[in-house]
């Protein structure tokens, strides 16, 4: 019973996520694969910045890996939605380039916490995208070392 439950709440995320993230994040993921060098510094920052907005302002150690992983997609995804709600992007490339990476990420935490489990195509999506914001992070920690 429990796992129809959960089934049942990992779909209707799954639904969400291909509404409102999956074309934003293909985008983004599309895109950052045809950069040079420069254009994909401006890549790493912008998603290392939206990693980082999307995490929980105080830290819980009650909190498991998984739980710190939809709370973080959660963030990232209420961002989207009311930067879409305001029509921030239409015709500006920076601000479509931020509002697509804050999809990414909310999709690579949702990858990271499991849920995509029951749908193939997300969670191949979902492994590009932790990949990209695993780049991303690395990049600006080595940049801030550097300093």
């Amino acid at each position: 019973m429990f796992r129809s439950f959960r089934s049942d709440k990992r779909r209707k995320k799954i639904h969400k996520d291909q509404r409102h993230l999956e074309a934003r994040a293909r985008r983004l993921l599309e895109s950052y694969l045809g950069a040079d060098d420069r254009q994909k510094k401006k890549y790493y920052e912008v998603i290392a910045g939206a990693a980082a907005a999307s995490q929980p302002a105080a830290f819980e150690p009650s909190l498991e890996d998984a739980e710190l992983a939809r709370s973080s997609a959660e963030a990232a995804l209420k961002v989207v939605k009311s930067r879409e709600r305001q029509a921030i992007d239409e015709n500006d490339p920076l601000a479509v380039l931020i509002t697509d990476a804050y999809a990414t990420v909310a999709i690579a935490y949702h990858r990271a916490a499991g849920v995509y489990t029951l749908d193939e195509k997300m969670q191949r999506l979902g492994t590009a995208a932790v990949h990209l914001v695993t780049i991303a992070n690395s990049y600006m920690a080595a940049q801030k070392r550097a300093q």
